[in-house]
């Protein structure tokens, strides 16, 4: 393979020298202040957001990047979309000319696919932070609409990226402070449910604003030249901790290989593999072992791609710390346009979160081979999303609501795996209240509880996936957005795989069908909707589990008696000498 043939994105934008002599107080202080301005972005949204999407699942992310665009901070919101906020502002401020062209009270709209990483409903808005005449830094929030005019509100099944909704490729949203009425009104014209999509659309700008507005009082505060000096310490500090962290790892090269349900139009396995390059204090991860784009919508652009091996990097070497521009200078990834994790224009990409969240888990498992025990088994290994819509039966008024579902994680070599957590792409993402969802939309809720016996088996048990059964009380429409639903999440160190993610709709006159990646299913008045979430795989042996362990589960009612006499009869019997000493089974 020629250079030409791939390309490799890492980070450049190092400038040591700027740190030299940067007061470590000061450091921590502005770093504190750039954290908190992105807190305060995200309230801002929450607070004036229209739609659940947003404020109960917190389907967004915010960030501020400096004036190179390196990320200053960004707070803890959907972690996907995280990691492609540096491409969006790049890209938007690209297509408007550049940053010589922006001024004051300027917001940029941009939700190109290929710059965003996204579907075009994940939309961005930069707005450039100018303290006196200096453009000094920018805010950016990615949200998901509701709506902006694909062929349908979700989808699974485009052959092309112009189904998928109407693109707005970097355009002036506010020149200047005054609002560009005509692309305000292509949006309303462009969607299925107007109201919504501009009210999201104005706290979205509203919360990018007041973001910057905090970040100019601290650039005020200690002046442009201490802001920059600390900054780059800042970058400093980021990357000194990563790179510890990777020299712990053996040098070598680490492949590992996973399967695709299907592209969503062609009813095939999609096959991929990736590799992890370990050298010294720097990782590899090598995407051009994946196959050409598909013909249908599971391909990951770019700068999910890229978001995706940060995140699985910043999972296991972040020690929790709040990241920015240098936590991720060690990393490099390697794509190869026109395939899987580089598509270019017009490949479909709405269901891009599918081969990402392969990603990160073949990622983990790829280093598991270098540091087993500081790596966990895989988890259910998809956010499981449900997207529903159609028209009130009292008033034909449109709605539509969405949300991701929790999934059972992955256990370790220390614990158990979490039950029921949001998958790692979407893990500061939150699980709407049922009562949210019984209020705001035409079902009831009739199970929402942990699957027994779900959790994979180990010495460590995985964690449970979810059991939820919606009733329709009117007729709708539902878009099923599962993956992983045929490959089971494996285990570690000899622990027994999890469970798979599955939905099954149960008709009124009693006819069962089973869905993963499907569009516009009707779902009839008096239908039931049974979702399962995938759990977590199990590590260690099984028959090296505590019996006091299995003894909670039990009482727990995480397991059954049954499950408990296939996987753990070394304990069952401890545990009858405990309560009947004296019986044949305390010999």
């Amino acid at each position: 393979m020629t250079g030409a043939e791939i390309v490799v994105t890492r980070n450049t934008a190092t400038r040591p020298d700027l740190a030299d002599g940067a007061d470590p107080v000061t450091t921590e202080i502005i770093r504190q202040g750039l954290n908190a301005a992105a807190e305060h972005m995200k309230l801002a949204l929450i607070r004036t957001s229209f739609s659940p999407i947003i404020y109960e699942a917190l389907d967004f992310a915010v960030a501020l990047y400096d004036a190179d665009m390196c990320m200053l901070a960004q707070a803890p919101t959907l972690p996907a979309f995280m990691g492609t906020l540096g491409f969006c502002v790049r890209e938007a401020v690209t297509a408007v000319g550049g940053a010589g062209t922006l001024r004051p009270g300027d917001v940029v709209l941009y939700n190109d696919p290929y710059g965003t990483g996204s579907h075009p409903q994940d939309a961005a808005m930069v707005v450039p932070i100018f303290v006196d005449d200096d453009l000094v830094a920018y805010s950016v929030i990615k949200a998901h609409w509701l709506d902006i005019g694909g062929k349908d509100p979700y989808c699974t099944d485009t052959v092309d990226v112009f189904q998928e909704g109407t693109i707005f490729p970097g355009v002036k949203l506010y020149d200047g402070g005054e609002r560009v009425d005509g692309i305000y009104r292509m949006i309303l014209a462009n969607s299925r449910l107007p109201e919504a999509v501009i009210g999201d659309i104005d706290a979205m700008v509203a919360g990018a604003r007041s973001g910057g507005e905090a970040l100019a009082r601290i650039v005020r505060r200690y002046g442009l030249d201490v802001f920059r000096s600390c900054v780059a310490r800042m970058y400093d500090h980021g990357e000194t901790l990563i790179r510890s962290w990777f020299t712990r790892l053996p040098d070598g090269t680490y492949r590992e290989e996973s399967v695709i349900d299907w592209d969503g139009v062609v009813e095939e396995p999609v096959p991929f593999s990736l590799e992890v390059h370990v050298e010294g204090s720097t990782v590899r991860v090598d995407y051009t072992g994946a196959p050409d784009q598909r013909s249908g919508p599971i391909n990951c652009p770019l700068p999910s791609t890229v978001a995706a091996s940060r995140l699985a990097i910043a999972y296991l070497a972040g020690a929790g710390e709040a990241p920015n521009e240098g936590h991720f200078r060690a990393l490099e990834v390697v794509t190869r346009p026109g395939s899987l994790f580089h598509p270019v224009s017009p490949a479909p990409c709405f269901m891009y979160g599918i081969p990402s969240d392969h990603a990160i888990e073949l990622i983990l498992r790829a280093l598991a081979k270098a540091l087993p025990e500081a790596v966990p088994a895989a988890s259910g290994g998809d956010i499981n999303a449900l997207v529903w819509w159609g028209n009130r039966e009292a008033t034909g008024a449109p709605w539509a609501d969405g949300a991701p579902h929790p999934v059972g994680q992955g256990a370790t070599a220390e614990a158990d795996g979490g039950n029921a957590l949001m998958y790692l792409s979407e893990s500061a993402t939150r699980f709407t209240p049922a009562e949210i969802w019984e209020v705001r939309n035409p079902w009831r809720i009739e199970q929402c509880a942990l699957a027994v016996d779900s959790g994979g088996p180990g010495r460590q048990r995985g964690g449970l996936g979810l059991d939820l059964s919606f009733r329709m009380l009117e007729d709708c429409y539902l878009t099923s957005a599962l993956a992983r639903t045929r490959l089971l999440p494996w285990g570690l160190s000899g622990g027994e795989p999890g469970r798979s993610n599955g939905l099954t709709i149960e008709y009124p006159d009693g006819t069962t069908s089973q869905y993963d990646l499907r569009t516009r299913v009707p779902v009839p008045k008096g239908a039931v909707v049974h979702l399962r979430t995938g759990s977590g795989g199990g590590y260690g042996d099984p028959a090296a589990r505590r019996p006091d362990a299995v003894r909670a589960d039990l009482i727990d009612g995480y397991i059954t008696a049954e499950h408990a006499e296939r996987w753990y009869g070394h304990a069952l019997g401890q545990l009858s000498a405990r309560l009947f000493p004296g019986t044949a089974a305390s010999t």
